[in-house]
């Protein structure tokens, strides 16, 4: 297999250490989609990231139905429950990450990217994905509570998206210091840096 994908996107990572918790062999090929020399259309007709490109080169798109697809291919450390309230609530986990980070890209593309000028930046804009952050750390803060992990008492997807959307919130906006206020979070995403799979991805 070959993921297609920047060390910088938060679902790329989650992708990574899925796999690497999985123990699954594959290449990672690194693609910047905003350089005008792209090629990620050629894989992926929406120009995002990640992309998995399985033998046979079918493509696979997006993050959550990558590892979807990916906790079937090893009984290895299973991730995502197979049915019912258990596997519901993993995956509301990690749509509740998957919703703070794409706040945070929306907020960030729209403080930064360099084809739209100062004049034409919504300052209300970027306040209500700001809001949508924070108020998204705070609902993982209030869902872990004294918990070890988010969904029970092992790993699961549920953490996996959860740190990487602290992660790349750190890496991004390092005036959100959500470690001071959520102290569960904070041991937490701590405890999932001593996984090499945390800490071979660490956003770059």
């Amino acid at each position: 297999m070959k993921l297609i994908g920047s060390a910088a996107s938060p679902y790329v990572r989650k992708v990574r250490v899925v796999m690497a918790e999985k123990r699954l062999d594959y290449q990672f090929v690194q693609e910047n989609v905003w350089a005008d020399d792209t090629t990620i259309s050629h894989s992926n007709p929406l120009g995002k990231v990640p992309c998995l490109i399985m033998e046979g080169s079918e493509a696979m798109f997006d993050s959550r139905v990558i590892v979807e697809y990916l906790d079937t291919l090893s009984p290895v450390g299973k991730l995502i429950p197979s049915q019912g309230r258990e596997r519901a609530e993993v995956k509301t986990w990690e749509a509740l990450a998957d919703g703070v980070m794409d706040a945070g890209v929306l907020w960030r593309l729209e403080a930064t990217w360099p084809k739209r000028g100062d004049g034409e930046r919504s300052s209300a804009w970027m306040d209500r994905q700001r809001a949508k952050v924070l108020g998204g750390i705070a609902a993982m803060s209030k869902g872990l509570g004294d918990k070890p992990f988010c969904s029970g008492i092992h790993l699961s997807l549920s953490d996996i998206a959860v740190g990487c959307a602290l992660g790349w919130v750190s890496f991004r906006f390092p005036e959100i210091d959500w470690r001071v206020e959520f102290a569960n979070l904070d041991r937490l995403h701590e405890k999932l840096l001593q996984r090499p799979s945390f800490a071979d991805t660490q956003p770059a």
